[in-house]
């Protein structure tokens, strides 16, 4: 279809409703500039014009939402509907993981106030409407073992069960904590497979898998911390404390794990 207006509010708006009617809810600056036929300064009036009408939200520079009208309020629809095509346009790999990704598998212990996504590279943090999304850097993001679930649009990488799980002992801090972390594995547990978990951790270091076999003993997971303590059968590994960032005060390692719990871990009851 040829968008030749030279208003440029009718031209983007045809586009942007055209784009919705397709079932895509994403485009790109330089798509609609070369739809419209207009100069990069008409499409950036118009863009902005669709913004202060709520119609469009940008996350990043260039990328652009389509909101409709039931997320009107909301200011845009939820990161689930862009996040592929968002990270594709930045050019890294990713995966929804943490709390997002064990909300996802069920574990709802807490839901999570952001959107958290797992990419290779320290990446600042996003918003659209009044979803907020923070990135967290790991390097062996191409290599997790992810799943792809279905959205309202499409398809979104999402971390498995036994992933998200070694993600919310690494990354306690953006998980609420080590009682938190504690919870939600709890909940988490029923989704994740032992022989996965035990085959996971041979690529994890050391700590990371002393400190969620340690947590998942405290939630009576047995069938999950078992199958990480044959992974350490063939390692030497040597006392951790569970929070690197407190001290260890009078704590003393608890065994077979060799973690020494120098913060509480509070569970409910």
């Amino acid at each position: 279809m040829a968008y030749s207006d030279n208003s440029g509010l009718i031209d983007l708006s045809a586009f942007v409703d055209d784009t919705q009617a397709g079932g895509r809810y994403t485009f790109l600056a330089a798509e609609a500039r070369s739809a419209l036929g207009v100069s990069e300064i008409a499409a950036e009036n118009a863009v902005r014009r669709l913004k202060a009408r709520g119609r469009l939200v940008a996350p990043r520079p260039g990328f652009f939402v389509i909101v409709p009208v039931e997320y009107r309020t909301a200011g845009a629809p939820p990161p689930s509907w862009f996040i592929d095509d968002l990270m594709r346009f930045l050019g890294q790999p990713y995966y929804v993981g943490l709390l997002s990704a064990a909300a996802l598998h069920g574990a709802s212990h807490q839901q999570p106030m952001v959107f958290q996504v797992v990419t290779d590279r320290p990446t600042r943090p996003a918003k659209a409407g009044r979803a907020r999304m923070e990135f967290h850097a790991a390097r062996e993001v191409s290599d997790a073992p992810v799943l792809n679930m279905q959205t309202e649009t499409g398809l979104m990488l999402v971390s498995t069960p036994e992933q998200t799980a070694f993600d919310l002992v690494k990354f306690s801090a953006a998980c609420g904590g080590w009682s938190n972390v504690a919870m939600v594995l709890s909940e988490l547990a029923e989704r994740a497979d032992a022989a996965k978990l035990q085959s996971l951790a041979a690529s994890r270091k050391g700590p990371e898998v002393q400190r969620l076999g340690f947590l998942l003993d405290q939630v009576a997971q047995h069938r999950l911390a078992d199958a990480l303590l044959r992974s350490l059968t063939s390692r030497r590994y040597r006392p951790v404390l569970l929070a690197q960032d407190a001290p260890r005060g009078d704590a003393t390692t608890v065994a077979p794990w060799r973690v020494i719990p120098n913060v509480t871990v509070e569970l409910d009851s």
